[in-house]
């Protein structure tokens, strides 16, 4: 470091040659000299000032140059694939954004042995089962996130393909061979099982997930009951334990041992992303270069994005989310069965496609149609009772209630089973679909392209029209908040 004068009567003063000893050619005699001056003051305040902004815009250039550099290496790391068909891709303009989050146990290029031994894997090349997929929404503000976990065993409709495991779809599309065309096949799966519109798309191998959580650091996390398993190496007992990177990723690989197996697994992904967040948006990560600049290269080096994700606007939407902002989900299920396909038994996970856009609409928000609407007159209404649930006979029950209150009832009939009675209506009848959600308190209400008309779905939980009213109310009940926030401190099973 440069030394500074102790004071500034170190620093010389400008003299006048005047009165520099002797006198100048034709000049006077040398006179004494007269008394300064009182400006040095000013001139020390002067001084003092430049100092100050001399410093202020280094240590913007600085900063502006670290910022800078990072963002340059940690984009120089990340691997892009065209996942993404071009007509559907939207950047970080104020719009909600769907980023599809990926996580298989493929081998990246140039894993060592050592490398693999940190995962309990081999140099086996893996598998590209995508056993991990989650939705990440974020609204137009940026100011909060939803995490929609879909289980890897959802028995879903592959195009192409007909019916199958969600987790097959990226091998079936190619896998590591064309990865394009697994993330294309993967990305149209998940949109027509969502009805979301996947904008972006990132993956990261088991290899990937610990280098990011070792250069994170040590991560506390919370258990209700203690684990020992085996088959993930995981031997925690119940409270808080602090994780290095290979036990984070067995804590989020086990499902043996767990009640409810794959599907508690799914839970342990939600909560230990939300306690990772909240690490990787504290003051000791983002306020120590040496760390940030390990994380964003871990992150980087780990991970495969479509072309277009633009980190920096990514970053931006996102400058207001905290981790207590963040709400975890997993789509509607049935059940788990085990099922026979080809004469073999196959465990999977039933999914509850009828009550998908109501959960859907839960999580990122409703229609501001419907929710501006005005209810219309039950007499302007006609209504289809579909059974997806209910009782034997339900469907005829319900339909004459309807008419009892002076709706016009359409044929009944059955539909597929599902959990949840909804109303169903196509877009420009949500006055109608209003007046009927009046009668069914407690029925979600979605908008939808494959019914004509408002439809009712009676559901397993036992919700009908009621027999006696006065008027169809004018509002739906407000329901609980789908989801869960993850706050400091929660434990889990």
């Amino acid at each position: 470091m440069t030394n500074r004068p102790s004071s500034y009567d170190d620093f010389p003063l400008p003299v006048d040659p005047s009165l520099a000893g002797g006198s100048a050619a034709g000049g006077l005699p040398p006179q004494p000299p007269e008394p300064p001056a009182p400006t040095r003051p000013r001139k020390k305040r002067r001084r003092v000032i430049r100092w100050v902004v001399l410093g202020v815009v280094v240590a913007l250039i600085a900063s502006g140059g670290y910022v800078f550099y990072n963002y340059q290496r940690f984009v120089g790391g990340v691997t892009r694939v065209d996942a993404i068909e071009e007509s559907t891709t939207e950047d970080f303009d104020g719009t909600a954004q769907n980023i599809l989050l990926v996580g298989d146990d493929h081998r990246p290029d140039g894993a060592t042995d050592a490398d693999l031994a940190k995962l309990g894997t081999e140099a086996d090349g893996g598998g590209v089962n995508t056993d991990s997929l989650m939705v990440l929404h974020l609204p137009a503000d940026g100011s909060s996130a939803t995490i929609v976990s879909i289980p890897r065993d959802s028995y879903v409709d592959v195009p192409g393909y007909g019916k199958n495991k969600i987790n097959s779809a990226f091998s079936l599309g190619g896998g590591n061979d064309d990865p394009v065309g697994g993330a294309r096949l993967l990305i149209q799966t998940v949109q027509n099982l969502t009805g979301l519109t996947i904008d972006h798309y990132v993956r990261v191998s088991l290899l990937g997930f610990y280098n990011i959580a070792d250069a994170l650091g040590p991560i506390d996390v919370c258990l209700i009951n203690p684990v020992n398993d085996p088959y993930s190496t995981l031997n925690l007992p119940a409270g808080v334990s602090t994780l290095n990177a290979q036990q984070a990723l067995a804590f989020v690989r086990q499902r043996h041992g767990l009640t409810n197996g794959d599907l508690d697994r799914t839970v342990r992904q939600q909560y230990f992303l939300t306690v990772e967040a909240r690490k990787m948006l504290s003051a000791g990560t983002l306020l120590n270069p040496f760390k940030l600049g390990n994380v964003l290269d871990a992150v980087s080096s780990s991970i495969e994005t479509d072309s277009s994700l633009n980190f920096i606007d990514l970053a931006t939407q996102m400058r207001g989310l905290s981790a207590d902002n963040i709400t975890s989900a997993t789509i509607p299920i049935l059940g788990t069965p085990t099922i026979r396909v080809n004469g073999s038994d196959l465990s999977i996970v039933e999914v509850d496609t009828a009550s998908m856009p109501a959960f859907i609409d839960g999580l990122v928000g409703g229609p501001t149609a419907y929710e501006s609407a005005v209810a219309s007159a039950p007499g302007e209404v006609t209504v289809t009772v579909l059974n997806g649930g209910a009782a034997d006979g339900a469907a005829a029950a319900a339909t004459e209630t309807l008419v009892s209150l002076g709706f016009v009832g359409g044929t009944p009939g059955s539909t597929t089973p599902t959990a949840t009675t909804t109303v169903q209506y196509p877009a420009g009848q949500e006055a109608q679909a209003k007046a009927v959600a009046g009668v069914l308190a407690g029925a979600a209400v979605v908008e939808s392209a494959d019914v004509a008309g408002v439809t009712v779905v009676l559901g397993g939980d036992g919700i009908a029209p009621a027999a006696v009213v006065e008027a169809p109310v004018a509002e739906v009940p407000v329901e609980e908040e789908a989801g869960t926030t993850y706050a400091a401190g929660a434990c889990i099973n």
